[in-house]
């Protein structure tokens, strides 16, 4: 499986085929409801078309807006794809100049502009997270936040009681084994360790 990527920030791209004038946004999202409310921000209604796609794990979505089907929204689409990216929304807009570009040259356009709009973003690999509940006495907890630090977990909740400390933290899925038999080392047996999500 190819290792995937996301956008660290928003990124836009321009340029002009035959008198058209094409701007392609795009961003990195982690809902549908983020990807279409960066649809809505973003969209030109003075312009012909506003031709978008998502993809966000599983699920993705496209739309011509009025260009003839399979020939904008597919395109941007793929370019998504086509450049292992993950959890993305792109916008392209698009005023018409005057002379027709052919289906042909519509998929060249959305899809070319799409695809160098991603290519001049910066990006980062996407890290597939784990959220693991575990327990510590409070002269443990030192050690195990050194463990967790080094294979980069980030502490999201600490609930202290009489007898300790419960941590919750998200941790890279590829280290929870490993980690766990340190947390039960460390603890003595008593982590209480629990993956959540």
């Amino acid at each position: 499986m190819p290792v995937m990527h996301t956008l660290t920030a928003p990124c836009t791209y321009q340029e002009d085929i035959k008198k058209s004038r094409f701007v392609a946004y795009a961003a990195p999202v982690s809902g549908v409801d983020e990807a279409m409310q960066f649809f809505a921000r973003h969209s030109d209604p003075e312009a012909t078309h506003n031709c978008w796609a998502y993809r966000i794990g599983q699920e993705y979505r496209f739309n011509d807006d009025g260009e003839p089907g399979g020939t904008a929204g597919r395109p941007i689409l793929q370019a998504i794809e086509g450049q292992d990216m993950d959890r993305v929304a792109v916008l392209v807009v698009r005023w018409y100049g005057g002379i027709k570009l052919g289906a042909g040259g519509l998929v060249r356009a959305y899809g070319g502009c799409a695809a160098n709009c991603l290519r001049l973003g910066e990006r980062t690999e996407i890290v597939d997270l784990a959220t693991v509940v575990c327990a510590c006495g409070f002269g443990e907890l030192a050690l195990l936040k050194s463990r967790l630090a080094q294979a980069g977990a980030a502490i999201l909740q600490e609930d202290f009681n009489e007898e300790g400390v419960a941590l919750r933290f998200a941790v890279p899925r590829a280290a929870v084994a490993d980690l766990e038999v340190t947390a039960a080392n460390i603890t003595r047996g008593r982590a209480n360790w629990e993956v959540v999500s």
